[in-house]
This record gives C-alpha cells, structure tokens and sequence, in this order.
C-alpha cells in the first residue's frame, strides 16, 4: 500500500519571461510544483492558501493527480504573486514583483484526516510555521523540508530549532555555504548533519546534486548528475518539483526515519528520481509539462540516468 505524503507551501500564481516567451498569469507555487511531481508516485495532500482569484481550473489540475485539495484554504483576497526575467542563459533570474497577499498571513492547519500521514515534507515558509505544523502531525515516518537564505540570515534560531527535528534538508549550495558557515560543500554537508539532520541533499542546478548522510565509519556522500536538456524552456519550479520526486519515491517505497539513513541505495534513486522531476518541469513554462507527462515517461528517463552513470 502506498503511503500518503502531505506538502505544505505556497499556492501562487506567477508572470514568466525566459528567451522562449512569456506568460502573464500561470499556476505556481512550491507546493504546486511539489505535489504534481510527487503525485506520480505516492497519494499526496497539500496544505496552503489562495484568494478568491483562484482559478477552478487549477484546482481541477490538481485534482486530476489525485491530490487532496482539503487543506488548500480560500480566504478574501488575492493569491501569492510572483513575477520574475531570466536571463539569457537562464542561469539568474530578476524579481519584479512578489506580492505576498493572502499568503501574508498563511497560518498553516492540517485537517484531522492529514495528522495521521507518516509522510510530510515542509516547503519554504517560516521555520515557526513548519515546526508548528510538524507538531500537528502524530504518525511521523519520515519528515524534512527546504529553506532559503533569509530564513538563514534573519531567523537562524527559529530555523536550527527546526530542523534539528528533521530528518532530511534539501538545500542548494549557497545556502548550504551560508548555514554551516563553510565554504567546502563535504564540510558544510558535515556541520549541517550535526545540527539534526540525518541526511542532507545540496541541489547544485544543471549540475546537479550531493547526497550526504552519516554512518559509523562517518560522512557518506554520493554526487548525482543533472539531466542534460536539449533546450531548458523555463526553469521556474525544477527546485520544488526535484523535492517532489524525492519525498515521493522515499514514501512509495515505505521508507521511515529509522531506516532511512541506512538506505542509501534507495535515497541515490530518491535523487536520481528528483533529478528526473525537475528536468521534466524545465520543458514547459510553469507546471505545463505535467498536463500530459507520465509515469512511463519518468521511468524511460530514469532509465538513462542509470545508463549514463553505469561504470
């Protein structure tokens, strides 16, 4: 039986401009992006916030992954908005609006059928917010989350409180340097674990990502690649959508927080699987990609991962 997976995160709407196009008002989100890609793998509810601008036809996109929607909450007002330019290679991008609106005052409560899931992972909100709901559930198997540099910089307490209770962090590298205060990623990867974690993920973009984690002889690490695109058509998302794949494998595959340090063959395919995710998220603008991709798909791409690092 598959195990369920609750994401909580930001519902938003997005304006995009890449060297392919633009778009105006596109569905987005981390926890958008997180739930259609771990919904290929394991039954997911999400918990979030919109307006009253919110689309049925989003929802009805969600909907259609078999995604619980009973913890997206609709209140007066206007959903989270983000408008940002990339640059020509895609690899900056430019803010130009972010307007928080009812996600401002986003107060995350689980309905009563979430706080029995053993599956939860935390998407970049303030650290209080994701121990307070870590704290409403009460059948935890495995739980973890990501974060950003402002979280690091200006709420550093709140945040090591937080994961120390974690057992899992997926960080990019700046953030990683910034968090441990090292510059080398297997010392920064090796001072994260010793706040709590029992495994870090360091998301390195096209490069792709390190996975680390700690067993008796010490600091254990695998580097997994990036998967190379033809063509990267929007990039919005491969972040939320690679922790998406990732919490979903290791929730299909029943793992739990006693183990999950000691299946490190199963935690390499869990990035691998995100790697995958997230390049399939850059083909289209938005969450586009996932109207028509499937799992047969995903598992053809995976395939050439394990071709390609075969040696």
């Amino acid at each position: 039986m598959l195990m369920s997976l609750v994401i909580v995160g930001s519902v938003a709407y997005d304006a995009l401009q890449t060297p392919h196009g633009k778009v105006d008002r596109i569905l987005g989100g981390a926890c958008t992006y997180s739930a259609l890609s771990a919904s290929y793998f394991t039954p997911v509810s999400i918990v979030g916030v919109v307006g009253e601008d919110f689309a049925q036809s989003d929802v009805d996109l969600l909907l259609s992954h078999g995604i619980d929607v009973e913890g997206l909450e609709r209140v007066p007002g206007k959903t989270f908005f983000w408008s940002g330019v990339y640059s020509d290679d895609m690899n900056d991008r430019r803010t130009l609006v972010t307007d928080l609106n009812v996600f401002a005052t986003f107060d995350p409560k689980l309905p009563e059928s979430y706080r029995s899931q053993p599956y939860l992972f935390l998407g970049n909100i303030q650290p209080t917010l994701q121990r307070n709901v870590r704290g409403q559930m009460n059948g935890l198997k495995l739980v973890g989350g990501d974060t950003m540099n402002y979280w690091i910089a200006d709420h550093r307490a709140d945040l090591l409180a937080t994961i120390k209770e974690w057992d899992f962090l997926l960080i990019n590298d700046s953030e990683a340097r910034l968090l441990s205060g090292k510059s080398n990623l297997k010392h920064a990867a090796a001072t994260i674990l010793n706040l709590g974690p029992k495994t870090v993920i360091i998301k390195r973009g096209e490069y792709g990502a390190l996975l680390f984690w700690r067993n008796s002889t010490g600091v254990q690490w695998v580097a997994a690649p990036g998967y190379l695109l033809d063509e990267v058509f929007d990039p919005t998302g491969a972040g939320d959508c690679f922790a998406g794949g990732f919490m979903g494998y290791l929730a299909s595959r029943g793992i739990d927080l006693g183990t999950a340090e000691r299946e490190p063959r199963e935690l390499l395919r869990a990035v691998i699987y995100g790697s995958v995710m997230g390049s399939f998220c850059c083909e289209r603008f938005g969450p586009e990609r996932f109207r028509d991709l499937t799992r047969a798909q995903i598992d053809a791409r995976f395939q050439e991962f394990q071709a390609a690092t075969a040696f």
